[in-house]
């Protein structure tokens, strides 16, 4: 459905993503498009994965950012440019004003992961931390620009940037010409806007759904308002999409053009991540997992064949260990159980054998032997086991009780 009715002209039109596919042949790749056979299953159609993970840079932003500094005048490239990003935004205007010969001077977060901080550094940019949280970062780039003279290159709210991210709509349809819904995962509006103005310009027909983390969705609300809406604190292990207001500019053509917004919770990122790993072999942020999400959440609501777009890749390591851990848990892959039993020798090797004989890997073991729900003969042992899933899981909690031991968790 429409969310405008307003008649003024798009700032970002089908002829200015064919221009900008052209310019940036040679510079970005044409990512591949990788069919899946698991999510065709639950869809009951065709569904495919669009690997922006494995552009340059690991994410779709180099097209924008470099069709952004491409189109300053001489001046202005002289001036250099500045950004402020955590991560994917700041390895792209890197990598582009590099292509470009011209100087990139890069804010990110204190916390911003160590390898984001390096590879955007090895693309070429200074790098300057400053502030604990993206809003801070931005700040002080902005007040940069305005003291140097350099350029501020927006992350999503500038027509040039919007432009380049909608080549991955014309690619899209020319690897899937049958396509009939694309899903993409929205933050500030960029990937989205520029998808839909390529897309909706050939095919009108297909259907565009955005997906945002439930704890950073800004654009349900501001679709209901008719403007951008801030969302005061946005929280979610989605970095890439967590943004807490939309951009004027793609708001104004996602509420135009996109059919809907869905929102995706934490459970459900972790298990599009471990899903994409797992099935698809694919190293998948968690922003980059959000369209999938959604089609693990709700398959048979997708028209296909679907085109589901893998926006970025650069998920940092330490991150990467606690979602697996995390999504193995919310498939009862990974469970831990509080189970009380005698304070004596051989105790806790009996208990391990049980386990042994149900076939649950046990990854760690801890014993507590004070507390005040313990009698003076018994012990504590919280064990945490991978198992094979829920089934799984229910069969070791039926062998333990069966064996006599009461489990407190």
């Amino acid at each position: 459905m429409n969310h405008r009715t307003s008649a003024a002209p798009s700032p970002v039109t089908l002829d200015d993503v064919r221009g900008a596919q052209k310019m940036l042949s040679g510079i970005a790749r044409v990512t591949g498009l990788e069919g899946s056979r698991y999510l065709s299953r639950l869809v009951g159609a065709p569904v495919h994965l669009k690997c922006e993970n494995l552009q340059r840079t690991g994410s779709f932003k180099l097209r924008g950012a470099y069709i952004r500094i491409a189109g300053l005048l001489p001046e202005e490239r002289a001036a250099g440019v500045v950004a402020a990003s955590a991560g994917n935004h700041a390895q792209g205007v890197a990598l582009a004003a590099s292509l470009l010969g011209v100087k990139a001077t890069v804010f990110m977060p204190k916390g911003a992961p160590l390898p984001k901080i390096s590879a955007t550094r090895e693309y070429g940019a200074e790098v300057i931390l400053h502030g604990q949280v993206v809003d801070e970062t931005m700040a002080a780039a902005i007040a940069h620009a305005e003291e140097t003279g350099a350029v501020f290159i927006h992350p999503f709210d500038h027509p040039d940037v919007i432009t380049g991210q909608g080549t991955v709509g014309l690619e899209i349809l020319e690897q899937c010409p049958e396509v009939r819904t694309i899903v993409v995962g929205v933050g500030g509006g960029g990937l989205a806007a520029g998808i839909a103005v390529a897309v909706k310009s050939l095919r009108p027909d297909v259907r565009i759904v955005g997906v945002q983390a439930e704890g950073a969705a800004a654009y349900p609300p501001s679709l209901a308002a008719g403007h951008p809406v801030a969302v005061p604190r946005p929280v979610t292990m989605a970095d890439g999409i967590k943004v807490g207001r939309p951009g004027e500019v793609p708001f104004a053509l996602v509420s135009e053009l996109v059919d809907e917004v869905r929102t995706v919770g934490e459970d459900q990122l972790s298990a599009a991540l471990l899903h994409c790993l797992e099935r698809a072999k694919l190293v998948v942020e968690p922003a980059g997992a959000s369209p999938v999400a959604a089609l693990l959440a709700d398959p048979r609501s997708f028209r296909g064949p679907v085109v589901a777009v893998l926006s970025g890749g650069n998920v940092d390591p330490v991150l990467l260990q606690g979602v697996l851990r995390h999504g193995m848990t919310v498939q009862g892959r990974y469970f831990a159980v509080r189970v009380r039993l005698d304070d004596r020798p051989g105790s806790l090797a009996t208990l391990l054998s049980v386990l042994s004989e149900m076939d649950a890997n046990v990854l760690d073991v801890s014993h507590r032997r004070t507390a005040p729900r313990l009698g003076p003969t018994e012990a504590e042992v919280e064990v945490h086991l991978e198992t094979k899933g829920p089934e799984h899981c229910a069969e070791v909690h039926r062998a333990l009780r069966a064996a006599g031991y009461a489990i407190a968790d």
